[in-house]
């Protein structure tokens, strides 16, 4: 079994040899947890059955990249370009993609719960058969693609509604300060 280092090291330098890698030993699964990939530029690595949880691929260049039934549970993508990659039935849970660009993206099957998308650039990305993507962060910089490519069930129309940000103890307080 290879150690984290060794791993980023044959995924940075060899990614043909990294996928073959992780095709052989996902089965006992392979933990990839709070590695630092910023800065990086991977194409075409095939991260199947991973755990990614509370990586950091934040300022990355990531092409065609397949994060299928990965667990990328509090993983940072902020300021990522991401294009043609694959969230296929992986736990995209607190996972923050704050002003990243992700195009032509697949979230098929994926689990949004308490993603972070504050000024996403999602256009072509196809997040329609995503689930909990309700239950997502996102503001008014926040760019959707059509309609078609998002849940039936979803709204993406951001109101601050700052009303609940009040304190029940203002309520009907006229006090002069």
């Amino acid at each position: 079994m290879k150690t984290k280092d060794e791993l980023i090291a044959l995924l940075i330098e060899n990614v043909e040899e990294f996928n073959s890698y992780v095709q052989e030993n996902n089965k006992s699964g392979i933990d990839l947890t709070e590695i630092d990939l910023s800065n990086v530029t991977i194409t075409d690595a095939e991260f199947n059955n991973v755990d990614l949880s509370s990586t950091s691929f934040s300022d990355a260049h990531l092409t065609n990249v397949k994060f299928e039934n990965c667990d990328l549970s509090s993983a940072d993508f902020t300021r990522s370009t991401l294009s043609e990659c694959y969230f296929t039935g992986s736990v995209l849970n607190g996972t923050d993609f704050s002003y990243a660009v992700v195009d032509y993206c697949n979230f098929n099957e994926a689990d949004m719960a308490g993603s972070v998308l504050q000024e996403t650039d999602l256009t072509n990305s196809d997040l329609s058969t995503s689930f909990n993507l309700n239950a997502c962060r996102f503001d008014d910089g926040t760019i959707w693609p059509d309609n078609d490519m998002l849940p039936d069930d979803f709204d993406g129309m951001y109101s601050a509604d700052l009303s609940s940000l009040k304190d029940d103890e203002d309520e009907g307080s006229n006090q002069d300060y």
